[in-house]
């Protein structure tokens, strides 16, 4: 574990990895120390913002120095269903990679339950981890100038949903009418850290 302030108002933890992030992310938000007002976990590292009225970075990095990370229960902070029409661009491809042709793909995505760890790259896309190991399959080698709103992809040990228009590097399997990030919601991510998310398929 590496602390090291950002500026007054933060504290960046740089951790091992992915599973370290949500061990320490899930002790801090089951007792959240005094002044934190925000954790935003990423793949490597927990970005802790504070109240500097209330308490300061120093005695923050003091705090979680003490903490033990490794295994951990998740936290969950909801359940969300996403039905999906299977139909994706990349469906076919990632059949053949994993030796599982298309259909064996739906099936071992709609078995997982995913868990969003993360969140990045764009508004409302939450990084989610948890589903089944051999749909772990590399980014496109030529990333897509323009994805559409709603696709279901997968990358690496990841799972997502394209939350607007956007360039993008993932395989897409799917598309999605749910809407995963809105601003006249509250909040208007429906995808945030600690969400449970099962995919559910759908003709249309």
């Amino acid at each position: 574990m590496k602390l090291l302030p950002a500026g007054d108002t933060a504290l960046l933890v740089e951790l091992g990895d992915l599973e370290e992030v949500l061990s320490l992310y899930a002790q801090l938000d089951e007792d959240l120390p005094d002044g934190v007002v925000d954790l935003v976990p990423a793949a490597t590292t927990l970005l802790l913002t504070i109240d500097p009225r209330v308490t300061d970075v120093e005695g923050l990095a003091r705090r979680v120095s003490g903490i033990t990370v490794g295994s951990h229960e998740r936290t969950t902070t909801g359940e969300v269903e996403i039905p999906v029409v299977y139909d994706g661009a990349d469906l076919a491809e990632v059949g053949r990679i994993t030796g599982l042709g298309a259909r064996g793909v739906v099936e071992a995505h709609t078995a997982s339950t995913w868990t969003v760890a993360f969140c990045g790259f764009a508004p409302g896309f939450g990084y989610m981890v948890g589903g089944d190991e051999r749909l772990r399959v590399p980014r496109r080698d030529n990333p897509r100038t323009r994805v559409p709103a709603g696709s279901v992809a997968i990358a690496g040990e990841f799972a997502s949903v394209y939350p607007r228009e956007s360039p993008g590097g993932w395989q897409l399997i799917g598309r999605t009418a749910l809407e995963v990030w809105d601003i006249g919601r509250e909040p208007p991510a429906l995808l945030v850290p600690g969400t449970t998310v099962r995919y559910v398929e759908v003709t249309s």
